[in-house]
């Protein structure tokens, strides 16, 4: 950073030194104090970059072209291999290429080097709003970094290569950059010249480097996004990864067509991946070469090679790419319940899963479609919509007579309604149960009811949807043990408390399991006042109701987790029984003296000290004269 700063520094002094006069120095140093010093500084030194003798002036300017367009952030020694690259020969001129050194003065002081990471930067930010805003600054800038690439990728250095990650780079350092960026270049900038040099690679690209290192990049790039899409690890040849294949991935519509022109291809040929140069096209969203692909006569639209198969069908619903999966559902040879040879996922259940609903209602269009097919684990598209809130989607599955909204997955049991419980998705709640053949008891994973997993999550508005069906039962158990009741007040939901408590078959002296607790002692022990109110509200409860595992009541429980709140509530009963002693034979007023719970010892200072307390307790025996004058022995 300070040596960013420096040169900006000098980039001024420079700017106001250009200057002839002395009034006109202390203008441009008034004008670069008033703010607008950077723009005059950067035209200032561009004016002396072009005005260098020799190829100075070419090497500065280029230099500052690749930096500020390149994809990423290029290396100091890509750089110079770049900028020694001469268009039309044949292999590649070592004593061509500039030294970092020689590009740093050419650029005058606009370009630096990150130590950190070796790599050539713009001095500042602002150079990048400047060269933005001058588009005449250079000429097709894209069209030209994707000729200089493809010239690097045709070099017979390059060419002898073998097509794996072992091959060395270091004398080539380009290689890895013009392999993965050429065609976002060309795409950019339409070239007659690229179109050329990018026939002489694709036509043999099978057996070049650039093809492995092109697939590379695009799976390191996918790895973590698109879970569903494997094939290439990097460590095999790319087989079959054709130059109709790298066309097809980089949807060059021209390119394509030439290509076909020029060669006779297998054009349903799979390549290592199981894809087909249709295959990538869809996978890619390419409209345009899945367009004209699927006009030739020979085409096979639901082809795909051995291992993760995947039809184009397929790989475009993942990609979300409706105009091409519209364009391969018109044809009628098109399988749109061609599913995934490993997972089971169809397009219907990975469009639905993603919330794609314009291929879900193309893909609904189709007479022949299967809507509860499910994947491995039983999943159905319904389940996978309902699961990921998607309202639009299920509102289409369900206008279906032949969807079965009760379908669950043969993994964990779980249904669309119980999903969507889960999932706090209310309005797919509502469409769900508008439906008559619902089933709202059914549990799922542990045996949770969607009553369970609403409750659970805290969703007031679901349970109250799920409590006005008459059918509901909220004492339903799971594998656990637990209640609606027990889950809500665990959560601290006092809101789903109260509600479940307004119903009369609602039982609220439910043992929690855990310690076999009671719902009144779980809520004192945890503090819960608004909880411990609603129930003492009821007339049924047992507030003397001890657990099985330590013998304690709520009160005991209270007192010595020193919940002064709850202890008022329990008080305030009159009912409860302040001399009932736990599994030690402690009782509430000795447990809250052990813990040093000083307002909760007043609330329950006895009218005489126990006897049962040990004398030795010095915050007892601070408590003694308020309750008695009698000495203890």
């Amino acid at each position: 950073m300070a040596i960013r700063r420096f040169l900006l520094v000098s980039l001024h002094i420079d700017a106001i030194l250009a200057e002839v006069t002395i009034f006109e120095r202390r203008q441009k140093l008034n004008e670069m104090a008033a703010g607008s010093h950077l723009e005059g500084a950067y035209a200032t030194t561009l004016a002396r970059m072009k005005a260098q003798k020799g190829s100075r002036s070419r090497l500065g300017i280029e230099a500052l072209m690749w930096v500020s367009n390149s994809e990423r952030p290029l290396h100091t020694s890509e750089l110079c291999h770049a900028l020694g690259v001469k268009i039309g020969s044949p292999d590649l001129n070592v004593e061509n290429i500039p030294t970092i050194r020689t590009l740093l003065g050419c650029s005058l002081g606009l370009i630096t080097v990150d130590a950190s990471s070796s790599t050539a930067r713009l001095v500042h930010f602002s150079l990048q709003e400047y060269i933005s805003s001058s588009p005449g600054l250079f000429q097709s800038p894209h069209s030209m970094i994707a000729e200089v690439c493809l010239t690097y990728l045709n070099f017979q250095c390059v060419r002898k290569l073998s097509p794996t990650a072992s091959s060395p780079l270091s004398t080539v350092p380009l290689v890895r950059y013009a392999s993965r960026y050429w065609g976002r270049h060309m795409g950019r900038e339409k070239a007659k010249r690229v179109n050329t040099l990018s026939l002489g690679l694709l036509v043999e690209f099978e057996q070049h480097i650039a093809s492995h290192l092109l697939l590379l990049s695009y799976y390191e790039d996918i790895c973590d996004t698109r879970w569903w899409e494997l094939g290439f690890d990097g460590r095999d040849d790319p087989k079959g990864f054709t130059g109709l294949h790298g066309a097809a991935f980089l949807g060059a519509v021209d390119i394509v067509a030439a290509l076909l022109a020029v060669k006779e291809w297998d054009i349903n040929a799979a390549d290592t991946t199981g894809k087909t140069a249709l295959g990538w096209a869809a996978v890619r969203g390419h409209e345009g070469v899945v367009g004209l692909l699927l006009e030739r006569e020979d085409i096979s639209p639901n082809t795909t090679g051995t291992g993760y198969c995947q039809a184009p069908l397929l790989l475009a619903t993942g990609g979300g790419h409706e105009g091409v999966a519209k364009l391969l559902l018109e044809r009628e040879d098109i399988d749109p319940n061609s599913a995934d040879a490993n997972n089971g996922l169809t397009p219907l259940i990975l469009a639905a899963m993603n919330g794609y609903e314009g291929i879900v209602k193309s893909l609904l269009e189709r007479e022949d479609i299967s809507p509860n097919t499910a994947e491995k684990y039983g999943e159905t598209p319904l389940l996978s919509a309902a699961a990921g809130g998607h309202e639009g989607i299920v509102k289409l599955l369900l206008e279906r007579e032949d969807i079965n909204p009760n379908a669950a997955d043969s993994m964990v049991g779980q249904t669309p309604l119980e999903a969507a419980s889960e999932g706090g998705h209310e309005g797919v709640v509502k469409l769900l149960l508008e439906r008559g053949d619902i089933n709202p008891n059914t549990g799922a994973r542990f045996g949770r009811t969607p009553l369970m997993s609403a409750t659970r999550g805290g969703y007031v508005r679901i349970v109250e949807l799920l409590l006005e069906l008459g059918d509901i039962n909220p004492n339903t158990r799971d594998t656990f043990g637990q209640t609606a009741l027990v889950l809500a007040t665990r959560g601290r939901h006092e809101g789903i408390v109260e509600m479940l408590l307004q119903r009369e078959d609602a039982n609220p002296n439910t043992i929690d399991p855990c310690h076999g607790q009671t719902l009144l002692s779980a809520a004192a022990m945890n503090g819960y006042e608004g909880i411990v109110k609603l129930l003492l509200g009821r007339e049924d409860i047992d507030p003397d109701a001890a657990d099985t595992e330590y013998c304690r009541t709520p009160l005991l429980w209270a007192a010595d987790c020193g919940h002064e709140g709850v202890v008022e509530l329990l008080l305030g009963r009159g009912d409860v029984n302040t001399d009932t002693s736990d599994l030690n034979g402690k009782t509430a007023f000795e447990l809250a003296a052990s813990r040093g719970h000083k307002k909760v010892m007043e609330l329950l200072s006895p009218p005489e000290p126990s006897l049962l307390i040990p004398t030795c307790d010095p915050l007892y025996l601070s408590y003694l004269p308020r309750w008695s004058s009698r000495s203890i022995p």
